[in-house]
């Protein structure tokens, strides 16, 4: 047997023994992406994961800007804002952030609250 044939056999081995039967994962409780665990879409995994958390990143970036926007609101005019949107201007922000696809905020006047749902 050439080196070559035993690459071949070698590679086809490698691929052949990650198709035999997958145990189911088991549940953490952590946020982590789930995995396939395959080698072959370990670089889409990646990419996903990846996706998840800058779109995380820039939901909580937002959520606190909005946060900061209308303590600085309340504390400038003695009440909490109406809406989102008498928040946009020269004191607080120059335009509202953008919730995430398929997202939205919820903003609470009575409260202050604000937060991200599904539209």
């Amino acid at each position: 047997m050439n080196g070559r044939s035993f690459v071949v056999i070698l590679v086809a081995g490698l691929l052949l023994s990650g198709c035999g039967k997958k145990e189911p994962a088991s549940s953490s409780g952590s946020n982590a992406p789930a995995s396939s665990g395959n080698p072959l879409t370990a670089p889409v995994d990646y990419l996903g994961a990846t996706a998840k958390g800058q779109q995380r990143g820039l939901t909580t970036t937002a959520l606190a800007s909005l946060k900061r926007a209308i303590d600085m609101f309340s504390a400038q005019e003695g009440r909490l804002p109406k809406n989102l949107t008498e928040l946009v201007g020269p004191d607080y922000l120059r335009h509202l952030p953008e919730p995430p696809v398929g997202m939205k905020f919820d903003y609470n006047p009575t409260t202050g609250e604000v937060k991200v749902v599904s539209k």
